[in-house]
C-alpha cells in the first residue's frame, strides 16, 4: 500500500542524509550602457509615416522617478535588481509581503495603475498566484497589495502599456492553445485592479516571444511585438479599442532568433518612442533605437556578460520554472552539482556530497515554490526527498522522473513507472512533502529505456515527456495538463539516440526559456541539444569531454 503521506521515524531505512545545494554564483554585476537623452524627433519625422505629433506614454517601469523606465531582472543566484536607466549604480531589490524563500515564475511591470507617480510590479507564483506591489518612487522595496489566483492558465503574461487610452497600463495574457485576453486596469492597486478579461485573439501560439513594447509609435497607445521560433518578427500596432486592440501585423524582419531574449524597455533617448533590448546566448545585449514606425536603426551594444541573468521583466518568452541544474554520480560515489550560465554552458561543479555510490537517484522539477529541483533517493522501499521521507512502497517502481506540473495546478508532479510497464502519476501537494493518490495515465512504457524531462519542448508553456526506445527513437509526449490524460499521442523527435550512455534534462541552459537535453557518448563527451520551441531540437553542439568519469546524470 503506496504512502501519500509522509512515514514515520520507526519505519524508516537508514538512508543518505540530505545535501545543501550551493546557489550559483552571480560575480559581478552586469553594465547596461544605453543612448544619451536627447529628444530626436527630427529623426523619426525624416521616416514615412511617422507621427508629426508625439504623444509620450508613460514609463512603466521608472523606479527611481526619473521620468525614465528602468531595467528589473533576477539574477542566476536568485536575486531581484534594478538597473537605472540614468547609469547608477544596480541594486537589490526586494517584493515584501510574500514568503522570502518563494522565486515568481514571472515578473511584469503593467506601469502605474493608479496614477501616484511610482510603478507597480505584478509577481505570478508557479500555482497560479498573482500578486500586485506598489513601489514607491525611490523605493528598493515593493509591498504587496493585492492577490487573485486562477493565473497558471496562461503561458505567457505581458504588461503591455496603456491599451484603451485611459492613461494607465494595462495587461494581456495568453493562454496554451494561442488565445489572447485583456484586462484594463481599474485604476485602483487594491480590492479590484483589473477588470473582467475580454478575449481579443486566437493564434498567438504560433509566437514564441511577445514583448509589451508601451508605445512604439507616438500616439500613446501600447503596441506590441511578437516573434516565431523561426527567427520573423513582427509589429502590431495599437488601435486604443479595447475589444480589438491591435491592427494587422507588420513584418519587422527575419533572423531575430538569434536572440534568446528580447525586451521592451519603453523610450530610452527621450524622443517619445518606445525601444527595445536584445540578448544573445552569449549575453550580449542590444538596444534598438526606434523609428516611429515599428522598425528601428542599426542596432548598438547594450554590454556584456547578461547571461547571469535568469529573468527580465518585459522578456517576451515563456517564463520557465522548476529546474535549471544537474546532478552527477560519479564512479566514487561522489555527487557533483552544476548550474547553466545561460550560454549554453554549464558552471565548474560543486561537490555536495560523498557515498552515494549504488544510491537510486533522481532529481524532479520543483516540488515546492523555491524553483530549486529536487533531490530525491530511493532506498528500500522508501523514497526521501532531500533526506526527508516521502512514503513506503516505492519500490514497485523502475523510473521515476518530475518533469514539472503535469495536471494544470502549477504544483510539480511525479511520474512513476512499474515493473509491468503501467505509469501513474502522483500529483504534489506544493511543499514537497506528500503526494495525492496515484492515477494510472498509461500502459506499455517498459517500451523505452529512458524517461526524462524538465519543462516544455513545444513552446505551449505546458510540461512535457521525452522517451527513448532501445532502438534508439526520441519521443515527445506533449503535454496537456489534465492529470487524467497527461499527454497527447507522442511525436517522434528522431533515431539514433541510443549512442548516448546517459542523457539528462536540466532544463532550460542556453536562456531563451525552453527546455533543453544533454546527452554523454561512448567516449564520454557531452553534447547540447538545445529546444526550438516546437518540439524539435536544433542541431548538437558539443560542450566538453571526460564525462565518462559519470556513472549518471540526473
Amino acid at each position: 500500500m503506496l504512502l501519500a503521506a509522509p512515514a514515520s521515524a520507526d519505519d524508516t531505512a537508514p538512508h543518505r542524509t540530505a545535501v545543501e545545494q550551493p546557489a550559483p554564483v552571480l560575480g559581478r554585476l552586469p553594465s547596461l550602457t544605453l543612448p544619451k537623452r536627447s529628444a530626436q524627433k527630427s529623426r523619426a519625422a525624416g521616416v514615412a509615416g511617422a507621427a508629426d505629433t508625439v504623444v509620450p506614454a508613460k514609463p512603466r517601469l521608472d523606479v527611481d522617478g526619473d521620468g525614465f523606465s528602468d531595467t528589473m531582472y533576477r539574477a542566476i543566484n536568485g536575486t531581484v535588481y534594478v538597473e537605472p536607466s540614468s547609469g547608477a549604480d544596480a541594486y537589490e531589490y526586494t517584493l515584501s509581503g510574500g514568503d522570502s524563500a518563494e522565486q515568481y515564475k514571472d515578473l511584469v511591470a503593467p506601469g502605474d495603475l493608479n496614477g501616484d507617480g511610482s510603478p507597480e510590479i505584478l509577481a505570478l507564483s508557479a500555482t497560479g498566484t498573482l500578486s500586485l506591489f506598489r513601489s514607491p518612487v525611490g523605493s528598493y522595496t515593493g509591498s504587496r497589495t493585492w492577490s487573485g489566483n486562477g493565473w497558471q492558465v496562461y503561458n505567457k503574461l505581458v504588461g503591455a502599456g496603456d491599451v484603451n487610452g485611459d492613461g494607465r497600463g494595462d495587461v494581456l495574457g495568453r493562454t496554451p492553445s494561442g488565445e489572447l485576453y485583456l484586462y484594463v486596469t481599474t485604476g485602483a492597486v487594491t480590492g479590484s485592479p483589473l477588470k473582467s478579461r475580454v478575449k481579443v485573439g486566437n493564434g498567438w501560439g504560433v509566437y514564441d516571444q511577445l514583448v509589451g513594447a508601451n508605445d512604439v509609435t507616438g500616439d500613446g497607445i501600447a503596441d506590441l511585438f511578437a516573434r516565431t521560433p523561426g527567427g520573423d518578427l513582427y509589429f502590431y500596432p495599437g488601435t486604443g479599442n479595447a475589444a480589438a486592440p491591435f491592427a494587422g501585423r507588420v513584418h519587422v524582419g527575419s533572423g531575430w532568433n538569434s536572440y534568446n531574449q528580447i525586451i521592451g524597455v519603453d523610450d530610452a533617448n527621450g524622443d517619445g518612442f518606445g525601444d527595445i533590448l536584445a540578448r544573445t546566448t552569449a549575453g550580449a545585449l542590444y538596444y534598438y533605437e526606434s523609428t516611429g514606425v515599428g522598425s528601428f536603426l542599426t542596432r548598438s551594444g547594450g554590454g556584456t556578460g547578461w547571461n547571469a541573468v535568469s529573468l527580465f521583466v518585459g522578456a517576451g518568452g515563456n517564463p520557465d520554472f522548476g529546474k535549471n541544474e544537474m546532478f552527477g554520480l560519479d564512479t566514487q560515489g561522489n555527487l557533483f552539482w552544476y548550474y547553466p550560465k545561460n550560454n549554453g554552458l554549464l558552471a565548474a561543479r560543486q561537490l555536495v556530497g560523498e557515498n552515494w555510490g549504488g544510491a537510486d537517484i533522481t532529481t524532479p522539477s520543483s516540488l515546492d515554490n523555491d524553483g530549486r529541483a529536487e533531490l530525491m533517493e530511493l532506498y528500500a522501499g522508501t523514497l526521501y526527498n532531500n533526506g526527508s521521507p516521502i512514503g513506503n512502497g516505492w519500490g514497485v517502481y523502475n523510473s521515476l522522473v518530475g518533469p514539472g506540473d503535469l495536471s494544470g495546478d502549477g504544483k510539480g508532479d511525479l511520474l512513476a513507472r512499474d515493473r509491468s510497464g503501467n505509469l501513474y502519476l502522483y500529483r504534489g501537494n506544493g511543499t514537497g512533502t506528500a503526494f495525492a493518490s496515484r492515477i494510472k495515465v498509461g500502459a506499455g512504457w517498459n517500451a523505452y529505456n529512458k524517461l526524462l524531462g524538465a519543462g516544455d519542448y513545444n513552446g505551449d508553456g505546458l510540461t512535457d515527456l521525452l522517451a527513448r526506445t532501445s532502438g534508439g527513437t526520441l519521443y515527445l509526449y506533449p503535454g496537456t495538463g489534465v492529470a487524467s490524460k497527461p499527454f497527447k499521442s507522442r511525436v517522434s523527435i528522431g533515431g539514433g539516440w541510443n549512442s548516448y550512455k546517459k542523457l539528462a534534462a536540466p532544463g532550460d541552459i542556453n536562456g531563451d526559456g525552453k527546455a533543453d537535453v544533454l546527452g554523454v557518448d561512448g567516449k564520454g563527451d557531452l553534447y547540447r541539444y538545445a529546444s526550438t520551441g516546437t518540439g524539435k531540437f536544433g542541431a548538437r553542439a558539443k560542450v566538453g569531454g571526460g564525462w565518462q568519469t559519470y556513472v549518471n546524470l540526473y
